[in-house]
């Protein structure tokens, strides 16, 4: 079975923006685009985890496809313990550098949340048939929406009083919980990764019908048209429930599966129509060890803060160098795209020597 280039170059993408929004220069100076929305709505970085997750899906399609995957006793476990070992990735690190003691360490987090979907969608869709997955996902989808609305629908969406919140706080205890809006909230919270699974399937019930095609326009026009039904869905949906990355929404999932359908019949029109191989494949590059990157990127940044020059780390300091030459922002966004540049041609390293690190 022939595997899309164009999955592959997306993959690529969305690795090299989850480091372009995560190594800021400083997080005081932001360009708006690269901000997650506050509380209510999208910004185009708040598509980017939908992204993942819904590669995510696609990776396991061709994956199962592969080995002609069923479900059975071994593959289950085999499948539990992939999860585990990404949660687990994940959950090291929160610990690193070390500095947090385990009383205020942060247990769920983007890789946590990654391997907890990642076990449940694979069961999904070893288990089921397409139909029995799609409607499973609405019932999920439906059930999350209800769930929230039980605390009342003055409370249901709001920062302090909503039920993600409480389930985390009752599971895991506030001082285990991120506190990046001034009190305990995760945004990858226990309840919340729930419909999230929702979009590893929407990934790779959209890779099945994409390889299901007759042609490349066939799967252009497919991907538009859903592309195109799921962002007026969950525009619609938002009358009655808010679109919020933090929350994961159901109309979150929605709507951002929909961009992602149409960002890929991009790719697919690019990749396998254009075929500009010279910006293709540094995408493809930049995908080829995606989790390692991914990890790498974190420790590398989180490493700063052991290094001193003055009396700043050196990330900061580095910062500043930037800063006296460009205005504040620009400085933050040139620290972050040259973290972008160092990682591909670490990626690049690595596909030359066709070194792939896989769990």
């Amino acid at each position: 079975m022939t595997r899309y280039k164009a999955l592959d170059a997306m993959r690529g993408l969305t690795i090299a923006l989850m480091i372009l929004v995560n190594t800021p220069g400083s997080w005081s100076h932001v360009y708006a685009p690269l901000l997650h929305a506050d509380w209510h709505g999208c910004t185009p970085t708040d598509v980017i985890f939908p992204f993942f997750m819904f590669i995510i899906g696609s990776a396991m399609f061709f994956s199962f496809k592969k080995t002609n995957s069923t479900a059975n006793a071994s593959q289950v476990l085999r499948l539990i313990k992939r999860g585990a070992i990404i949660f687990a990735i994940g959950l090291a690190l929160n610990i690193y550098p070390f500095t947090t003691s385990i009383e205020n360490l942060r247990i769920l987090g983007v890789l946590q949340r990654i391997g907890i979907a990642y076990i449940l969608a694979s069961i999904c869709v070893l288990l089921l048939n397409r139909r029995g997955v799609i409607s499973l996902s609405v019932v999920i989808l439906i059930a999350y929406w209800l769930l929230l609305l039980s605390v009342g629908s003055n409370n249901a969406y709001t920062l302090e009083n909503n039920l993600v919140r409480s389930v985390d706080i009752a599971v895991l205890g506030e001082s285990h919980l991120w506190q990046g809006k001034g009190l305990a909230f995760d945004p990858e919270g226990l309840l919340s990764t729930l419909p999230s699974v929702v979009s590893v399937v929407f990934g790779f019930e959209v890779t099945r019908l994409l390889t299901s095609s007759s042609s490349q326009w066939t799967s252009i026009k497919r991907l538009l048209v859903i592309g195109v039904v799921g962002i007026a869905l969950g525009q619609l949906g938002s009358l009655i429930m808010p679109i919020n990355k933090s929350l994961w929404t159901s109309t979150f999932v929605i709507y951002t599966s929909g961009i992602a359908c149409i960002v890929l019949a991009f790719f697919v029109w690019l990749c396998d129509i254009v075929k500009p191989e010279r910006l293709v494949n540094p995408l493809i590059v930049y995908g080829s060890n995606p989790l390692f990157i991914y990890v790498l990127s974190g420790v590398w940044v989180v490493s700063y803060s052991l290094v001193n020059i003055g009396e700043l780390n050196l990330g900061d300091w580095m910062y500043q160098q930037l800063a006296l030459v460009m205005s504040t922002k620009l400085a933050s966004f040139t620290f972050a795209l040259l973290h972008v540049i160092g990682f591909w041609l670490i990626s690049n390293m690595l596909y030359k020597r066709k070194i792939f690190i896989k769990i």
